[in-house]
């Protein structure tokens, strides 16, 4: 980690401080009524839009209201339905996996268990991450493209592993604050802290980033 922790420390209050004033409604920008849902989505996320992937899984669940009629679906129609999102094929795969999962293993219910939900192929850390953060509230810090970008430029971590970001980001925030602080992050690297021409000069961190002073 950049510096030492009694400073990273006090960054990270001011980190959070700054963008739960900038963003007071951040939240999870992938829609969901139901812990299944959310994991469905994740599994849509790669490589894909937040909006697109909404909107695909309202036809997918309009079609398939439950994880019984995905599981025992020809894999062809699940495809159909879910192209938009790309990787299709992967993508399928890890749908009708994780359907399965819930309908046979888990016997309905979405595990509070990293591990468990990382078999499922399409399921890596940082979508286990945020089912059980935002699902049970177990803390747990997702981490994306924008949460590595800022977290990096501002300082928390000298990493652009998601590992290591992961573990320097649980060293300086509170427990509480992890799933926040990643809807946080990516709300500031879509509006300011973008990968391409950050706008550092209205950024709500540009006082104390590391990468403007």
């Amino acid at each position: 980690m950049a510096g030492n922790n009694s400073k990273n420390k006090a960054l990270a209050k001011k980190i959070y401080d700054a963008l739960s004033t900038e963003f007071p409604d951040s939240m999870c920008s992938l829609d969901y009524d139901c812990p299944q849902n959310l994991a469905i989505r994740g599994i849509l996320s790669a490589q894909c839009t937040d909006k697109r992937v909404n909107i695909t899984a309202t036809d997918l669940f309009t079609k398939y209201p439950d994880m019984e009629s995905i599981a025992n679906e020809d894999p062809e129609a699940i495809a159909a339905v879910i192209k938009p999102c790309g990787l299709t094929a992967s993508k399928t795969k890890s749908v009708m996996a994780f359907a399965k999962k819930m309908t046979g293993e888990w016997k309905g219910k979405v595990p509070n268990d990293v591990d468990l939900l990382m078999e499922v192929p399409g399921i890596g850390r940082k979508i286990a991450n945020l089912i059980v953060g935002e699902v049970y509230g177990t803390p747990a810090v997702v981490v994306d493209t924008h949460c590595k970008r800022v977290m990096k430029r501002i300082g928390i971590t000298e990493s652009s592993d998601p590992a290591k970001v992961e573990k320097d980001i649980m060293k300086v925030f509170p427990e509480e604050q992890w799933i926040s602080i990643g809807h946080l992050s990516v709300d500031l690297g879509r509006k300011y802290c973008t990968a391409q021409s950050p706008k550092c000069d209205e950024c709500p961190c540009a006082s104390f980033c590391k990468r403007r002073i």
